[in-house]
């Protein structure tokens, strides 16, 4: 018999829909962690999530983020506890039920135009201070990202945005 092996390079598969969401009471989750590709982008879905020092509620809380929907990246899991990394480098452990699959990214480096078109001579929309939090609607190319800004959808060119791969497409 002759094998054949397909090599295929592993692309982080978009999340949006099966990515941690709060519980609505089902079964308890068994396993060491979701079964998501690791690392990955979340969202943090509450206004203020404790960030503690280890997997489990009785560790410390080293401090509290008090910013619903700000991306952090998956870097480990562990049972219900996810280990994350925010955009300074800062790591910590949140509990699952405190992300969320809805992507979002934060406008990176200076003052950064919001386009009408995917295209850099397209007409300006807003402009957006760095660290402002942007919607992801879609980033069908290795260039742009449509996202939405205090309810603006336009496009942005997907180097100036943090919290997504420079590979995802989606």
């Amino acid at each position: 018999l002759l094998f054949c092996l397909l090599v295929l390079p592993l692309l982080p598969v978009h999340a949006a829909a099966a990515e941690d969401k709060p519980s609505a009471g089902g079964p308890a989750e068994t396993g060491a962690g979701s079964g998501l590709p690791v690392p990955r982008f979340v969202s943090l879905a509450a206004d203020k999530v404790n960030a503690r020092t280890g997997p489990g509620s009785r560790y410390p809380i080293a401090w509290q983020y008090q910013r619903r929907n700000l991306p952090v990246e998956v870097v480990a899991e562990y049972e219900y506890w996810r280990r994350v990394r925010d955009h300074d480098g800062t790591e910590a452990w949140v509990h699952k039920n405190l992300t969320s699959g809805k992507r979002y990214a934060l406008v990176d480096g200076v003052v950064r135009p919001l386009l009408a078109k995917a295209d850099p001579a397209a007409d300006v929309l807003l402009t957006a201070e760095p660290g402002v939090q942007v919607r992801l609607r879609q980033c069908p190319n290795a260039a742009w990202c449509q996202v939405e800004i205090a309810g603006e959808k336009g496009w942005m060119e997907r180097r100036h945005l943090w919290g997504l791969y420079p590979y995802e497409i989606f």
